[in-house]
This record gives structure tokens, C-alpha cells and sequence, in this order.
């Protein structure tokens, strides 16, 4: 989900970790998401009229924290901190069932010794990221996502390589029981017709996206006819932005970790790709305004849950 506090994506390590080992918690539907949480993370924030999904908890693995806050009540530094802290043991990812499973010889628990170690890395790197403060502005949220980004890439590039050349190490057989590793993975399982709307959802165009919240910007913010070309360049960049994600949807789940893992690079790059492709336009449009309307503009959330 888009945002917790000052925290972009803040169950991001844990996706993770889903992902590769976990695919069925996802589906093709999970892909869909990229969408909203880019979009409505940079004009919509913590106010958005869907906040309240930032603070919903994934079914597994995470220590209980309300789903909701009292009115104008604010987090603490521990508990921001605590939102980039991936629960105990999913930094580790089920690399103890991995080695009971395909049983390594060892050169091969080497490989799987360099794994662990690399998931710690990772773990390191999303804390290293862990904003202190709210950004209040548009511009400041999106530099956040940025960040955000920037630490989950490198984070499953540090992942990657070791992981890579452990799978790579394995027999057939050995490989063939590590795919198989928690509920269903690998199965033949029928699709269903959801299966399928999810997938092409991912895929297909979405102008709408953009659309609304460029027009609820100029509804509130009243750009004068010398600002309007900046909004207009900040619409074209936005669209730009969800076909770069767009661009990115997988055509299916792979069936192997390492490939799953691959595809999770693949979409956090886009990502970031499309936020920086966003950010530039979104600055220039920003510096342009009066400092009443960069005050509207920082309500925009605000003013979308009243709306």
C-alpha cells in the first residue's frame, strides 16, 4: 500500500520476501498495484481517500498495529522506524526449510550461507532508507518515493546474484524441490476468471489514471494561463509514467523463485523509472506557483476525502 506516516510502500520488504517464495498471496492482480501506488502516492499522500488501506496488515508474518489512528494523533519515531523493520525472521526468507528440502551438499550450503547473508544486507540497506520525517509537499513526498525506491532496487540486486548462483548449483531434482517450496508453488492451478482480469488490468492502457488527479490539481490550484503549460507537461509526464509501468507487467508468474525474484527487479526499476520521469515536470510546475496555490496544492489530499 501507497503510504504509512512518512513511509512510502511500507510493507515493501516484506513483498519481498512474498513473492518469490509465496506467489499465490499475489496472483497477476498484485502486478495492478503499481499503478495506484505510484499515482496516488505522489498526489494523493496521507490524505488519500484510500489511507486507510496503508495501515491494513499483509496475513502473515507482521506484528499487529491499528488500522486506525485517533484524529490528529502522530506517529512516533519508534514506530516509524518499526515500519521499515521487516518481521523477525523474513529477512532470512524459509532458507531453513530450503536447506531441509533440497538437502545441499556443501559447497552448495556455501551458496546458501551467501544468501542469507545477502537477505541481511538487504534488510540493512531498507533500514539505512527509513525516512525520520513527513514530507509535506508534493515535491518532498515524491523525492521520499525516490528514495524508497532506490533502496528496494539495490536491495534485490543485492539479493539477486547470490541466489542466482545458488539455484544455479542445484540438480534438477534439487531444483525441482526447491520450486516446490511452500503451498502450491508450481502447481498447474486452473485460472480463474478473476485470474485473468487481474492480468489484463495490469496491461492494458489507463489514461484515466493520470486524468483525475491533474484535474483535481487544476481544480484546486487555479493555475494562471502562464502556469498551464507546466500543469500540461505534468500530465504528459504522468502518463509517460504509467506506460513505463505499463510496459513492465510480466505476461506470466514464473515458476521458479529466482525467476520471480527477476520480475520483482523488473517492476520496482519501473517504479522508479516512472517516478523520476515524473519528478522533474512535477518540481517545475511546483516552483511556478504563488505560495497560495503551493498551499492548495499541499491540501490536495485532504481535499480528496472531503470530495
Amino acid at each position: 500500500m501507497a503510504w504509512a506516516g512518512p513511509v512510502f510502500w511500507p510493507y515493501v520488504n516484506n513483498d519481498l520476501f512474498y513473492y518469490p517464495f509465496w506467489p499465490q498471496a499475489y496472483d497477476e492482480g498484485y502486478w495492478a498495484y503499481a499503478y495506484d501506488d505510484l499515482v496516488d502516492a505522489i498526489f494523493w499522500g496521507y490524505g488519500s481517500p484510500y489511507a486507510d488501506y496503508a495501515h491494513a496488515e499483509p496475513d502473515v508474518g507482521l506484528t499487529a498495529r491499528p488500522a486506525t489512528r485517533p484524529s490528529g494523533s502522530r506517529r512516533t519515531q519508534p514506530e516509524i522506524v518499526d515500519m521499515c523493520e521487516p518481521a523477525k525472521g523474513l529477512t532470512d526468507w524459509p532458507l531453513d526449510e530450503v536447506a531441509s528440502v533440497v538437502q545441499p551438499t556443501a559447497e552448495q550450503r556455501t551458496l546458501l550461507d551467501e544468501v542469507r547473508a545477502a537477505a541481511a544486507q538487504a534488510a540493512a540497506a531498507f533500514k539505512a532508507a527509513c525516512p525520520s520525517q513527513i514530507s509535506l509537499t508534493p515535491t518532498g513526498r515524491l523525492q521520499a518515493m525516490i528514495a524508497r525506491l532506490d533502496a528496494t532496487l539495490q536491495a534485490t540486486r543485492i539479493v539477486r546474484p547470490p541466489l542466482d548462483r545458488f539455484y544455479n548449483s542445484l540438480s534438477d531434482e534439487q531444483k525441482a524441490r526447491f520450486n516446490a517450496v511452500g503451498p502450491n508453488i508450481g502447481a498447474d492451478r486452473p485460472r480463474t476468471a478473476q485470474q485473468s482480469s487481474d492480468q489484463k488490468a495490469c496491461g492494458e492502457p489507463k489514461p484515466g489514471l493520470a486524468n483525475l488527479p491533474i484535474e483535481r490539481v487544476e481544480d484546486l490550484v487555479r493555475p494562471t494561463e502562464r502556469q498551464q503549460p507546466a500543469l500540461d507537461r505534468l500530465a504528459e509526464a504522468t502518463n509517460k509514467a504509467v506506460a513505463i509501468l505499463q510496459q513492465a507487467c510480466p505476461d506470466f508468474v514464473p515458476q521458479t523463485p529466482v525467476g520471480r525474484l527477476e520480475v520483482m527487479e523488473k517492476r520496482i526499476d519501473a517504479m522508479l523509472q516512472a517516478a523520476k520521469t515524473v519528478q522533474p515536470a512535477l518540481q517545475d510546475f511546483y516552483a511556478s506557483l504563488s505560495n497560495e496555490q503551493k498551499a492548495r496544492f499541499n491540501t490536495l489530499a485532504r481535499q480528496a476525502s472531503r470530495g
